[in-house]
């Protein structure tokens, strides 16, 4: 089946009213989490895991996708009209939307990010929809050995370009592979890590974890740390239509950023950071109105916003195709995808091709939804910014313990997950990233039975990850990935020193 029929059957499952109605949520959702700073899309998935658990495995990812999507959406509205941004993505935004905002042109600064939003996530969306299955070709050539060193490179990558520094990351790294393999051992039947608790033995419940790490852990951290107060927040003055003047300096932006933001998002721990900061320089670079950039150009709110929304779609291509998450919400999603007993992958696309197909379209759809929602209701999604925020966290944290509660009915589930949030909150202290951690947790079981298969096949012989090319190749890139930002950060200090 093509990918282009493979995609109308999957318009078919999300054009279903069910699941129109989740998708419209989702994106309601995600828009509103965006809005509000420290939220954030793989927090809420995170705490609506245990909500979901009964649901249809389609609706469920359709809602996901849809929150994933709007947070991004979101996050650009009080980016531009508070300088405040919901997600790390829109910081670049912040720089020229803000300073639009503050010369009454907060409007075509919103149109800009939305319409610029609104087309980058259909071509990536589009992009998505061919390259996935294409990598699904190559991830059949792929044996336990090829598995085992791809993701020692999400590993290694998400530690090196997530975390503030080397030891913090791997200290997370390690963290999330010790709670991996709590429980018993698949082969010998040993007990691991359960010092003397049943209820460890089936190991610990990835929702418990990531509900305790992303949620209760940051609640705690914003609520122990945070002055809250409310923001001045700029009025929307005008119309929000562009003018021809503004449409004719946006529409470049929107592409370049969508050319640089989908491959990038697709990278192991590529994410949307990077790209909306080269495209901010790629535009200051091309644009006839240097002197505007930091003052309020519009080429670079509609350029990142562009970069942003396309690595978006980049992410769900290896988390589809090879079952590896490069950002923190896929490996949400990834949890998601294992609490319904599916693991993504090459098989993926053969054994749930309704679902997958039903999500790609649903994207399509939720990018429509989303430009409607944001152009003509910027001014009530900043209004949520006046909900207390003690408010706000608090009922977090309770929806955060019910939630847990109700997947078994287990006090002791209670008591881990705020043990975790206990650690998740010291980890944020101590400036310990927590993704790699969660991403580690879910890809250390994996990783463990690829690297006992390798060596089985192999007889015992560790040869074997490097007498496969493309197993040594991988290897080779995660060592690249780790030694290069070592060599630049001693070569910088050696260029300081007298």
């Amino acid at each position: 089946m093509s990918s282009i029929s493979a995609l109308l059957d999957g318009f078919s499952v999300a054009l279903a009213p069910a699941n129109l109605l989740w998708a419209s949520l989702g994106v309601f959702m995600g828009t509103a989490i965006g809005v509000l700073p420290g939220i954030g899309p793989a927090l809420t998935i995170a705490l609506l895991l245990p909500a979901t658990f009964s649901f249809e495995p389609s609706s469920a990812f359709i809602l996901f996708g849809g929150i994933y999507y709007g947070a991004v959406y979101g996050s650009s509205t009080t980016a531009i009209l508070l300088n405040t941004p919901g997600e790390t993505a829109s910081v670049v935004t912040a720089i020229d939307g803000h300073a639009m905002a503050k010369q009454g042109r907060g409007a075509q600064a919103l149109a800009t990010a939305a319409i610029g939003s609104f087309v980058a996530g259909t071509l990536a969306t589009a992009a998505l929809t061919f390259v996935a299955p294409a990598l699904v070709t190559l991830a059949l050539k792929f044996g336990p050995a090829e598995y085992f060193a791809l993701m020692v490179l999400a590993l290694v990558t998400v530690t090196s370009l997530l975390g503030t520094s080397l030891p913090r990351g791997f200290a997370s790294i390690f963290l999330g592979l010790a709670l991996g393999l709590v429980g018993m051992d698949v082969q010998t039947g040993q007990a691991r890590f359960t010092f003397g608790q049943l209820e460890l033995l089936d190991g610990v419940g990835t929702v418990i974890i990531a509900v305790g790490l992303f949620a209760v852990g940051e609640a705690l951290y914003v609520v122990a740390r945070e002055r809250f107060h409310r923001e001045e927040i700029y009025a929307i003055k005008g119309s929000v239509w562009m003018s021809r003047e503004d449409w004719r300096r946006s529409w470049k932006p929107w592409l370049r950023g969508t050319v640089i933001g989908f491959p990038i998002g697709a990278l192991p721990a590529g994410g949307a950071e990077i790209p909306t900061f080269l495209s901010y320089v790629t535009e200051k670079r091309l644009t006839k109105h240097p002197e505007e950039f930091g003052k309020g150009a519009i080429e670079a709110v509609a350029g990142p916003e562009a970069a942003n929304n396309a690595a978006v779609a980049g992410v769900l291509a290896p988390l589809l195709a090879l079952g590896l998450p490069t950002s923190a919400t896929a490996a949400m999603m990834l949890a998601a995808f294992q609490q319904y007993g599916i693991q993504p992958g090459p098989l993926l696309f053969q054994t749930n091709s309704q679902l997958i197909w039903g999500l790609l379209a649903s994207l399509y759809i939720g990018n429509v939804m989303l430009l409607v929602l944001n152009l003509p209701l910027a001014g009530l999604w900043v209004r949520l910014l006046l909900i207390p925020r003690p408010w706000l966290y608090g009922g977090i944290l309770v929806f955060a313990t019910l939630g847990v509660y109700t997947l078994d009915n287990s006090l002791f589930d209670v008591a881990l997950l705020w043990g975790i949030g206990m650690l998740g909150l010291a980890m944020r202290m101590l400036d310990v990233p927590v993704a790699p951690c969660i991403v580690a947790l879910i890809l250390g079981p994996m990783a463990e039975q690829h690297l006992r298969r390798a060596l089985s096949i192999s007889q015992g012989d560790p040869l074997v990850f490097v007498s496969s090319p493309l197993a040594a190749g991988i290897l080779g890139l995660a060592l690249a990935f780790l030694l290069v930002p070592l060599l630049l950060k001693l070569r910088q200090s050696q260029a300081v020193s007298p």
